[in-house]
């Protein structure tokens, strides 16, 4: 059995309230439904006691929040970039701040920095960089997600082919070295020996298929090996076919793999990812955003690899035509779901919260509105736009 470090800060980044403090007069999302007068008691950064609020303690200090929707805060775990700036181009804690301070506005409280195929120095300057941010407490930084340089040519999508390879024992270990948060390793099953697969995983990395051109029975093997999701399903990898059941047929069918889906109405169609939710098992389907450098920035253009890149009609697509990345944040993917696909708001969020810490590993303390749990709330009004959002009880007015 893998195991995953800790998150937690040794020390709080952003002020918190002192004392009890119990929020009051919202629709809470405690287990599977939306429930009024209940009251949500925040102590030291996590949630104390979810109550009747007709039953509070006397010590608590009560804020009122309207009526409004109160979540538990969204998890996203393949972030590129945001605030005008990507991970890959200046891997530092400062632009690590940056991204998650742009993604909290849309009620991200806790994302993974998500680098794409890059050199080993890139590899290893992020690396440091997301270790480094955990250690001073930067709010949001749950660990990193290395997607590639282990892929397939064959579906590369805006990745540089010019930088994928095979990774040796130094790579191995470079990959594994995080320490202090959640590794999520994106690669193509079939371009990686088996034996390297379970060397990951016994380390402890999350093994995503994802940029691969493999057959069902090889990605069955991966499974096998170690695999345990699939990034951004249906792009960037082999179809479901009638006599070729392929990636996408292989993670359909498979009970125990989370898929990470990207409901922005350009990556896929709104049919294919409702045939997604009849096929995985509830709790297997997570909202992602595959975001870019635009989301909470007022410039809609990037530089990736040398190349300019320009958000036009909601979408990034680079020079050959591939789609590079997304402009979606995680608030837009929860409204997306609820109105294309039918998701009612509860299992919309669940699917941007408490699915995403199950699948990295921390279900047991951020993704719910449960006693124990980390305070990473975000509130939502009738349109549900982001209005506050809390992350260790720290809380943030955001403008509409």
């Amino acid at each position: 059995m893998t195991t995953h470090p800790t998150i937690d800060a040794p020390t709080p980044a952003l002020p918190r309230e002192r004392g009890r403090v119990a929020l009051v007069n919202a629709r809470v999302l405690a287990g599977d439904v939306l429930r009024d007068g209940l009251a949500v008691v925040i102590e030291d950064g996590r949630i104390s006691m979810v109550c009747d609020a007709s039953a509070l303690p006397p010590d608590c200090e009560p804020r009122d929040l309207g009526g409004q929707t109160l979540l538990p805060g969204f998890i996203d775990v393949q972030v590129n970039g945001g605030g005008g700036v990507l991970f890959n181009n200046a891997p530092t804690v400062d632009t690590l701040r940056r991204i998650a301070e742009a993604h909290r506005r849309f009620g991200t409280t806790g994302l993974l920095p998500t680098l794409i195929s890059d050199d080993v120095a890139v590899m290893r300057a992020a690396i440091a960089a997301v270790h480094e941010a955990i250690l001073q407490g930067v709010p949001g930084i749950l660990g990193i997600h290395l997607e590639g340089p282990y892929l397939a040519a064959a579906r590369k999508g805006t990745h540089d082919a010019g930088r994928f390879r095979i990774p040796d024992e130094e790579e191995i270990a470079l990959a594994c070295s995080l320490g202090n948060g959640v590794t999520m390793l994106t690669l193509a099953p079939e371009c990686v020996p088996e034996a390297t697969l379970r060397a990951f995983a016994a380390r402890g990395v999350l093994l995503c298929a994802g940029h691969t051109a493999a057959t069902y029975e090889q990605t069955r093997a991966g499974l096998d090996a170690g695999i345990r999701g699939f990034t951004h399903l249906y792009n960037a990898m082999t179809p479901m076919q009638g006599r070729e059941p392929g990636v996408v047929g292989a993670a359909l069918e498979d009970r125990d793999s989370w898929c990470g889906i990207i409901v922005d109405g350009h990556h896929v169609h709104p049919a294919s990812l409702r045939v997604a939710l009849e096929a995985k098992p509830r709790g297997k389907l997570v909202l992602v955003t595959d975001a870019m450098p635009p989301v909470g920035a007022d410039d809609p253009s990037y530089v990736l690899y040398g190349d300019t890149i320009t958000v036009r009609d909601g979408v990034l697509r680079n020079a050959e035509g591939a789609l590079a990345g997304s402009a979606l944040d995680m608030a837009s993917a929860v409204r997306n779901t609820v109105e294309w696909l039918g998701v009612s708001i509860e299992e919309a969020a669940r699917m941007a919260s408490t699915y995403p810490a199950e699948w990295i590993g921390l279900g047991d303390r951020i993704g719910r509105i449960a006693p124990g749990h980390r305070a990473d709330l975000v509130l939502l009004d009738d349109g549900l736009q982001v209005v506050e959002t809390w992350i260790e009880g720290a809380s943030i007015r955001h403008a509409p």
